[in-house]
């Protein structure tokens, strides 16, 4: 009758450990979706893991960063025990989807935290000038993003910026140094990129620092 008794205590203790996890991971996820972070705080300091992922295999931060929620992703961030450089299944990390939403105070947590400012291929800074999110393109320059850094058919920021972004954000990258004369795979510069989408500023931007880009570096004929 013992052994029974401590078999069901066992089972008991096991079956509620259970419906606690449980309870958790769905309480995690849902405080993610709708930026409760008291919540996540909560079940952090229980210790939930904030690694967790959901049910399609995508960790909690990127959850968070893009369920726009900026005050969840942030006490993920923050957490000693959140891994910050890892990518998802489009070989974007934290950073880079922090970069696009314009996410300034997760960026800077996530730098702070060691994140990857400069990798091979797609960059954060290439994700800002996408948007034509200047304050967040100044930020990673000014942690030594690489102006010029090439996708792997080597756009560069400023050609995304001339593409899809703001005149400023175009100015700003030029002003900080970038480029205007290089071409990607395609042959293609930032100025056929401005051009080709009728973003006529961009384009007046690109002309004229290519002309005193071959003022200051005349070719020897």
């Amino acid at each position: 009758m013992t052994k029974y008794f401590k078999y069901f205590l066992y089972l008991y203790v096991f079956i509620g450990y259970s419906l606690s996890i449980a309870g958790s991971y769905d309480d995690f996820f849902k405080a993610l979706h709708f930026d409760h972070p008291e919540v996540v705080e909560r079940l952090l300091a229980r210790g939930f893991d904030p690694n967790t992922s959901n049910e399609n295999g995508v960790p909690g931060l990127i959850v968070a960063i893009q369920s726009d929620s900026p005050k969840s992703a942030l006490v993920l961030a923050k957490s000693p025990k959140t891994k910050v450089e890892f990518v998802n299944s489009l070989n974007e990390t934290p950073l880079m989807l922090a970069a696009i939403h314009n996410q300034l105070a997760l960026a800077q947590v996530l730098i702070d935290r060691g994140a990857e400012v400069n990798r091979p291929g797609w960059t954060p800074l290439h994700y800002a000038a996408t948007r034509g999110h200047r304050d967040m393109m100044r930020l990673l320059l000014d942690h030594d993003a690489y102006i010029d850094s090439e996708s792997p058919n080597g756009t560069t920021p400023l050609m995304m910026a001339a593409y899809t972004g703001t005149p400023l954000a175009v100015k700003l990258l030029l002003e900080e140094g970038a480029d205007p004369t290089l071409a990607n795979s395609d042959h293609t510069t930032a100025l056929d990129l401005a051009v080709r989408t009728e973003h006529a500023q961009s384009a007046f931007y690109i002309r004229a620092f290519i002309e005193s880009w071959f003022i200051q570096n005349p070719v020897n004929e």
